[in-house]
């Protein structure tokens, strides 16, 4: 979609007032001049545009450069740290296995929250009756850096989610938080941390998490102010603000504009204005503000500008909280450094698959099948945009061995049942008496009612009895994706699904590498994405 620039002329990082001349006029003054060099610059600007890695590590690393051992400790002394995972030890996800050259994948939440905790964070949220009150995590992203750092990939979870928070436990009181089901997900970080949040998303998505970083409403205006603005388009005039109240109060020509200060808190948060006025629409808003964010910070890490560096460096330590795990400049330094091998083009943004719940009215659900599927690719290590080499057999090292056949104890339980079809009479017994005749003495039928699965699945509870999950799947014909972790389960437990209603040979589906449709997946380096506007909120 081709932009109009309302206000074209990009502001200094820093600068105050109000972006000048509108229609695009050139930032150096002339109207012409020089404008088969300018196009040369631009391209190549583009070719470097800052990979996501610069969300703010980059950045950071560079503004400390030189400035000595006290400068360093005082950055680390401005980070923030948490517990990463506030969940049961048992109910961690496996951690993935590395390929064949010895590389592992690493995956990273990236959290906005809404605290009220200071005057600042107060005045920015509004709400004076939540002052103090537990945060929630209106922003969720996770990262996923491939195994051979190739290629990124981002999947965020619309804020309205509907999951089952495990039962995290508070690491400053001691406070235990039981377990709920059905819950919207933002408010997983108010019960103990961004460490429940990070807890949240291994037991929806089985993905094992490596590290968190979290920013507030005053970490996100100080940053978009230390760079001098973030550029962001809308294809009409926009007033996120309704006759009875909703809205962020975001107002903006038609174009690009260069966000900073509450403004840039006003576009993350927008939701009545933009396309259908849902948590959807915001979370691609989102999306096109954080590529637009990571350029910016690129055309401002330069060493040129030492001053500004600094100004960078303190903002970006300031504003973060991170796990333990990165709870140091130098740490930072090393993931960055890993970040910035993913060429842009590498990099895809995606939303979690939804679904309208049928119970709570404007909640959603993750979509069956397609989530799965987008859970699974990054489970995997496939990436998302589809231009994944062929990739070498993993490592079986960190796995358990199997026990002898016969003593493997399974429990196969009826999961055929499906929305349109009953449950298939037998099937547990069925399959159960199969695995007795392979070996598997210890096999056992389960009479018990189970919801229905879609596919054929085998959890294990702990990574003692992975390798024993593994070994009924291969004899069985199941494919090792369908092997998982599960804190429910009670020993090796095979769920016999509506794919396998019959019969005794195990067809498995191929697994289709391929990013659903409605994942909505976005390139990285698309510099021309452009939030359509609600008709109901122009001016």
């Amino acid at each position: 979609m081709a932009r109009s620039s309302v206000r074209g002329q990009e502001p200094a990082a820093g600068d105050t007032t109000s972006p000048g001349p509108r229609g695009g006029e050139r930032p150096d003054g002339g109207a012409g001049r020089g404008k088969g060099r300018a196009d040369g610059d631009r391209r190549r600007r583009r070719r470097r545009a800052l990979r996501w890695s610069a969300t703010v590590l980059a950045v950071l690393i560079l503004g400390t450069a030189g400035a000595g051992y006290l400068y360093y400790r005082h950055l680390n002394g401005n980070l923030k740290k948490s517990d990463l995972n506030l969940g049961d030890a048992k109910d961690r996800a496996r951690k993935p296995k590395a390929n064949a050259a010895g590389q592992t994948p690493l995956n990273i939440l990236l959290i906005g929250s809404d605290a009220r905790d200071s005057k600042e964070n107060q005045k920015l949220g509004g709400a004076k009756d939540t002052f103090n009150t537990a945060p929630r995590a209106d922003v969720q992203m996770l990262l996923h850096l491939s195994a051979d750092r190739t290629n990124m990939s981002v999947v965020s979870m619309p804020r309205d989610t509907l999951v089952d928070i495990p039962r995290c436990t508070d690491p400053a009181t001691g406070k235990v938080y039981g377990a709920l089901t059905s819950t919207i997900t933002n408010d997983s970080l108010g019960r103990g941390g961004p460490g429940c949040t990070v807890a949240t998303w291994e037991k929806l998505t089985h993905i094992h998490i490596d590290h968190f970083m979290m920013i507030d409403f005053a970490g996100v205006v100080s940053m978009a102010d230390a760079i001098g603005g973030v550029p962001v388009c809308v294809d009409a005039n926009i007033h996120s603000r309704s006759a009875d109240g909703h809205g962020s109060g975001l107002k903006l020509r038609k174009g690009t504009t260069y966000v900073k200060g509450v403004q840039a808190l006003q576009w993350l948060r927008t939701r009545y204005g933009f396309e259908d006025n849902t948590d959807i629409a915001r979370a691609k808003a989102q999306h096109q503000y954080m590529n637009a964010m990571v350029r910016r910070l690129r055309e401002n890490a330069t060493l040129a500008s030492p001053n500004r560096l600094r100004r960078l460096a303190e903002t970006a330590t300031g504003a973060l909280t991170v796990d333990d795990g990165l709870g140091s400049v130098a740490k930072l330094y090393d993931l960055s450094r890993e970040l910035r091998k993913v060429p842009t083009a590498r990099i895809t943004m995606t939303t979690m698959p939804w679904q309208y719940s049928a119970t709570s009215s404007g909640r959603v659900v993750p979509r069956p099948g397609d989530a799965d599927q987008l859970f699974r690719l990054v489970r995997e290590d496939i990436a998302l945009d589809g231009k994944d080499k062929k990739k070498s057999a993993a490592s079986a090292a960190s796995t358990d061995p199997a026990a002898a056949d016969d003593r493997i104890a399974v429990r196969v339980q009826n999961g055929t049942r499906s929305s349109t079809r009953a449950a298939a009479t037998g099937r547990a017994h069925a399959v159960a008496e199969l695995l007795v005749g392979k070996g598997f003495t210890e096999a056992r039928a389960d009479s018990s009612a189970v919801p229905g699965e879609e596919k054929t699945v085998i959890r294990y509870p702990s990574a003692g009895l992975e390798g024993d999950a593994q070994r009924v799947a291969k004899a069985l014909g199941v494919p090792e994706s369908a092997v998982e972790k599960s804190a429910d389960a009670d020993g090796v437990t095979l769920v016999v699904g509506a794919d396998w209603r019959s019969g005794t040979a195990y067809t498995a589906a191929k697994d289709e590498d391929r990013t659903p449709d409605s994942a909505q997946a976005i390139n990285g380096s698309d510099e021309k994405q452009c939030m359509h506007v609600n008709p109901g909120y122009t001016w």
